[in-house]
């Protein structure tokens, strides 16, 4: 554990976020709040940030990047330090955020239990996502040489803003896997911190907004702990609308989710998209509702959308023209109303109701009985009160209405011919779905007077939720049976591979087929570099003698062969390589398994 990255993690985004709401006076009166979401504000702003530096060429430093963070920070604290007051007095209604607090906590110790429970990668986005961080902590940019071609699965033109935060990171925190499990785990614990404190500004209600957050935490189909861009991508969802509901209170805000925005439209493709659907419906439920363009709105959605394409898209398709852009985004073979996922298969009703603890590992489905029944009260409890409900106050529930018909949509679209990726909707249809769930919950509590009697209900109804949704929930996230990937040919050989874990970090470790494992191992092969791409081209032909000479100018300390390259050359290559390796007296066989075998360079 890098106990000075954890705080050098909340020095960068709680200072980013502090000068923000400094430049534009931002009023948040409730201590917790304010420095809460002062860390979501400045998570939302570092990969832009980011990127405006490689933009720039400045070097990913983790020390410019404190530099950066601290220094302005350090500006307003001592302008303000009359004003600055660390002793807050604890009001009743802190009690709503002491209990979200713990929310998070709980929540945090379910992913980390669950991210540490096994000692690999889970499936195959983090291996790649590995690599992208590897080159983003060494090379400190998030750009390559056109000409590289696409050797790095999520950097550009994938948005790199996953890489660049964890990147950084790695820095100062030596362990990748430990780096990326950790930070994963927290980011989306942190969803829950978020989550609440847009709900209270959306509704207007700490009530709604505490059991719409008990809600999420409970709901199995909200995020798991793989690790993977979406990760960071829906947490910062209501870090957005948070920002984007304050322009109520103070139109400076604009300039705050302006940037949230951009920052928003360049994490992943798909999420990305779906987060500009959601400001889409958001726009246009407020002005039908208000009955009037809604200006501020607009300028917000739009200036992100231009800052978005002057530091990410733009770039990218001046680097590889507009067909070469839609190429390598493999987006040169489908329609643009129609993109699948490897996921994707037409849901049933029991799907919806019965949470399973044995569920998808990326994106679980499932919301659980409980919440189901209580949805379902919830929605009749909304249309038999609609007319008294589109009032300003009340306009919170129609448009998470409209939130909610589009998710739904959404995850059922593998049957229509509409569709983007459709079993990764999941953890957005939560998101509506847990607001409105407030609607059924305070209604019931409504019904009793008696004190003893609500009490009585409210644990009921948390029991209830917590063993229709929560438990399984709790099980698929800390269950240590999640798979390590596609491309591994037997449990042996990811058994054998976490022998790497025992060598210091960043040793040169040569492999043939797959350098995503050897870094993700925490050791090291220059994925993206000319000579190692070229040289991988003929390594299976070089003689000993002429693999030794050119490993050890790379500075290279061991070499791997196993089942991979099996697949990858035929058993009898392998075999003949391996024999013709340990007769060198070049090679010194160190660590074998019946599927993979390590030799050291003599």
């Amino acid at each position: 554990m890098s106990f000075p990255t954890i705080l050098l993690f909340f020095i960068y985004t709680w200072c980013f976020g502090y000068t923000a709401t400094n430049i534009i006076n931002a009023n948040i009166k409730n201590f917790y709040e304010r420095n809460l979401m002062r860390i979501g504000i400045g998570l939302v702003l570092l990969p832009l940030i980011g990127i405006f530096l490689s933009l720039i060429r400045i070097p990913l430093d983790w020390k410019i990047i404190l530099f950066i963070s601290i220094t302005p920070a350090a500006f307003f604290l001592i302008k303000n330090k009359e004003k600055l007051n660390f002793k807050p007095k604890i009001k009743k209604s802190d009690i709503y955020v002491f209990i979200v607090i713990l929310l998070f906590l709980g929540t945090f110790y379910m992913y980390h239990k669950g991210a540490f429970a096994y000692p690999y990668l889970e499936d195959d986005d983090p291996w790649s996502h590995a690599v992208g961080i590897k080159f983003v902590s060494i090379e400190k940019t998030v750009f390559m040489p056109v000409e590289m071609g696409r050797r790095l699965q999520y950097l550009h033109p994938y948005p790199a803003s996953y890489d660049l935060i964890f990147g950084i990171l790695h820095q100062t925190s030596p362990n990748l896997m430990w780096t990326m499990k950790y930070f994963n785990a927290l980011i989306i614990s942190l969803s829950i911190i978020f989550f609440y404190f847009f709900v209270k500004k959306f509704t207007g209600s700490q009530k709604r907004a505490l059991f719409s957050t008990f809600a999420l935490a409970m709901i199995p189909s909200f995020l798991s702990h793989f690790i993977w861009a979406i990760a960071l991508s829906v947490p910062l969802y209501f870090v957005a609308f948070y920002s984007i509901e304050k322009i109520k209170d103070n139109k400076k805000w604009i300039y705050i989710s302006a940037l949230m925005v951009a920052s928003m439209l360049i994490m992943t493709p798909t999420h990305s998209t779906y987060f500009g659907f959601f400001f889409i419906l958001y726009f246009m439920t407020t002005s039908i509702l208000k009955k009037s363009f809604q200006t501020k709105l607009f300028i917000t959605g739009f200036s992100g959308l231009l800052i978005s394409f002057l530091l990410w898209w733009g770039p990218m398709i001046k680097t590889y023209g507009f067909k070469g852009f839609i190429v390598a985004m493999d987006l040169a073979h489908s329609d643009l109303w129609s993109f699948g996922g490897t996921g994707d298969r037409i849901y049933g009703l029991g799907d919806f109701i019965f949470a399973q603890s044995q569920n998808m590992v990326n994106n679980p489905v499932g919301i659980g009985l409980f919440l189901s029944v209580l949805l379902v009260l919830s929605l009749l409890v909304i249309f038999l009160r609609l007319d008294t409900l589109k009032n300003e106050k009340n306009q919170w529930v129609i448009i998470s209405l409209v939130w909610f018909a589009f998710t739904l949509y959404a995850v059922n679209a593998a049957r229509f011919p509409v569709k983007l990726s459709p079993f990764r909707t999941w953890m957005l249809f939560a998101i509506p779905l847990c607001i409105l769930v407030s609607q059924g919950f305070l209604f019931l509590t409504s019904l009793l007077k008696n004190n003893l009697a609500k009490i009585t209900l409210i644990i009921l109804i948390i029991m209830g939720m917590w063993y229709t949704s929560g438990l399984q929930k709790f099980e698929l996230n800390t269950s240590p049976g999640w798979p390590p990937g596609a491309f591994w040919t037997s449990v042996d050989e990811v058994q054998g591979y976490t022998w790497l874990t025992t060598l210091p970090p960043n040793t040169k470790v040569f492999s043939y087929t797959n350098e995503g494992v050897i870094i993700g191992y925490g050791t090291f092969s220059c994925v993206w570099c000319d000579e190692n791409v070229e040289f991988k081209k003929t390594a299976i032909n070089q003689s000993a003698n002429d693999l030794h000479s050119w490993l050890k100018g790379q500075e290279y300390e061991y070499l791997v062969l196993g089942g991979q390259e099996a697949m990858e050359y035929g058993v009898d290559t392998l075999n003949t390589k391996v024999n013709e390796l340990a007769s060198s007296n070049l090679f010194q066989p160190v660590h074998q398994t019946q599927s993979v075998i390590f030799f050291k360079l003599v």
